[in-house]
């Protein structure tokens, strides 16, 4: 794999942008453009903090990496944590129990858990669209089969309405608009392509019509579970990550540090007290773990390569200078194991390849833990390890490159960052209901590397898990019982619990997540476990099961 620059100077330099760029006092708007601008949001799946080339991962990232050199850097976005919430969220610029998706996409009869999009929330689709854009989602939808796609502002879909699939015989379906599209079984399919090749369809088609602008949705299943891709990408990495995990945490810790996107004083989380130490695996235990990590990275390399591939298909329509560029992660890497440690073999006792579609691996503990380098627990939680993503943002004429910013972000600014560059208005009511108010605010003032007025606090809540951060201070647990209290500037990857120390700031923001736990709709997590059970017991029904819990991904 090939050696990172690592310091912004480096890492400009490595993209293309020479002394010119690094000298610019700053970066003006341009003028008044031709028609508002394009808009494409790119979402991938349960992808770490720094697994990226630009975020000090060892994964080749070229295309991710030109953004980010041409563009801004968040070094503290958030998002909600997992899969569907994040979506809903994103989605509407609201926080996920207010859309209805307060923890998956079964319905648990509460306002804030009917595990799809309500109709008392409008998607990013549904206000460009009336600001006359183009709108296209291609990819994992993951918002509630009741909420389609095309019901909720997108003129066209392409994807997986439900959250995981097998990435070469997707037996989940995969649907153009609301037909389901039949899938080659000759090897020749994989989700994370065809997800691209239809956003570059539609790049082409819309980037070519100059009356109208357009909006693009690119959500990756990448890196998701199963852990699946072609094998030439599988060999691209095999033996890379012989020297394990602690060593890859530590080389991406220091090039995060290099590359300005994390504080020094910051220490590196220790290794989660369910990894081994690599060290003390055997040869073997080695050589099988190198291989699934070696998968996963192969998988960001592709969804990579997809990327470039639209870039390219912007340049080819004349597009790329006239579109803002997001891209961004659902949650931090996920620890499920759903497989053994050691490998699955066939009858002559061979090991069944990453690149099969017959074994849905995934990674485990251990590389997610690495993907979230430097800091702690997951997808799932709401520590920094959970809700930390990167976030880029790429709009020639208004984003000086290679800015990285320290502002706070959080994925409710999505919505009100696309309406704000488009012109158009998030609507009090739309097509006969009442629209629950906007929570985000725009990102634009980032962009134009001004500073802006943030978010008085922030809160999540996702199962048992909850946070509230105001300031510098962060309020986190993974259950309803107790807290830990940090300080973001001086302890970023939550090492050093003031809980005891500062009682009275425990108290103050414990107030302020509990008024914003009740506004939203949060239910006590008892509550909602008891109702799943009774779900559970409920009579199978005239399809012959019972009615399904909905936290499957």
């Amino acid at each position: 794999m090939p050696q990172q620059n690592t310091t912004r100077r480096g890492f400009l330099r490595g993209m293309g942008f020479g002394a010119a760029a690094l000298a610019l006092p700053g970066w003006a708007l341009a003028a008044e453009r031709r028609r508002k601008p394009n808009i494409v949001l790119i979402l991938c799946d349960d992808m770490g903090f720094s697994d990226i080339g630009c975020y000090g991962g060892e994964v080749s990232t070229p295309n991710l990496d030109r953004l980010a050199a041409g563009g801004v850097r968040f070094s503290q976005f958030y998002n909600s944590a997992r899969c569907c919430p994040t979506r809903a969220s994103l989605l509407t610029g609201l926080h996920p129990h207010q859309a209805g998706v307060g923890w998956m996409t079964g319905n648990l009869g509460f306002p804030a858990y009917q595990g799809a999009l309500n109709d008392r929330c409008v998607t990013i689709a549904d206000v460009l669209r009336q600001a006359g854009y183009r709108t296209c989602a291609s990819g994992k939808w993951h918002v509630g089969a009741r909420a389609h796609p095309l019901d909720r502002g997108f003129d066209e879909y392409y994807g997986l309405i439900d959250g995981a699939c097998n990435y070469f015989r997707p037996k989940e379906g995969i649907f153009r608009g609301k037909e389901r599209v039949k899938i080659p079984q000759d090897g020749s399919y994989y989700t994370t392509d065809a997800f691209t090749e239809h956003a570059v369809q539609f790049v082409d088609r819309a980037g070519r019509d100059t009356s109208r602008p357009f909006f693009l949705y690119l959500a990756y299943t990448a890196p998701h579970y199963p852990i699946q891709v072609w094998q030439r990408e599988v060999d691209k990495y095999r033996g890379s990550y012989r020297k394990g995990w602690d060593a890859i945490r530590a080389e991406r810790y220091r090039r995060l540090i290099e590359m300005g996107l994390i504080d020094p004083k910051w220490r590196i989380s220790p290794r989660d007290g369910k990894n081994p130490a690599w060290d003390t695996l055997r040869a073997e235990q080695q050589d099988w773990r190198d291989l699934l990590m070696a998968t996963y990275a192969g998988m960001i390399d592709r969804m990579d390569q997809g990327v470039g591939k639209v870039l390219r298909k912007l340049e080819e329509v004349g597009a790329d200078q006239d579109t803002l560029i997001m891209f961004l992660s659902d949650n931090g890497g996920c620890p499920y194991t759903n497989k053994p440690d050691e490998p699955e073999r066939g009858p002559g006792g061979q090991i069944i390849p990453t690149s099969s579609p017959e074994m849905e691996y995934t990674y485990g503990w251990a590389w997610a833990n690495a993907s979230n380098t430097p800091f702690r627990r997951y997808k799932q939680h709401t520590h920094e390890g959970g809700i930390s993503t990167p976030f880029i943002a790429h709009w020639p004429g208004v984003v000086k490159p290679g800015a990285i910013t320290h502002q706070v972000g959080h994925i409710v600014d999505v919505m009100a960052t696309c309406a704000d560059v488009a012109g158009a208005a998030y609507p009090a009511a739309f097509q006969g209901r009442s629209v629950t108010p906007m929570e985000g605010k725009s990102l634009v003032p980032v962009f134009q590397g001004r500073q802006r007025a943030g978010h008085e606090h922030l809160c999540w809540n996702h199962i048992a898990a909850r946070a509230v951060r105001r300031g510098k201070w962060k309020l986190v647990s993974t259950n309803e019982k107790s807290w830990e209290l940090y300080d973001m500037e001086a302890d970023r990857t939550e090492l050093n619990n003031l809980v005891t120390a500062q009682p009275e700031r425990v108290k103050e923001l414990d107030a302020l997540y509990g008024q914003w736990a009740a506004r939203v709709g949060v239910v006590p997590i008892d509550t909602l476990k008891e109702k799943r059970r009774a779900l559970r017991r409920k009579p199978a029904g005239r399809a012959g099961k019972a009615p399904a819990a909905g936290d499957a991904e």
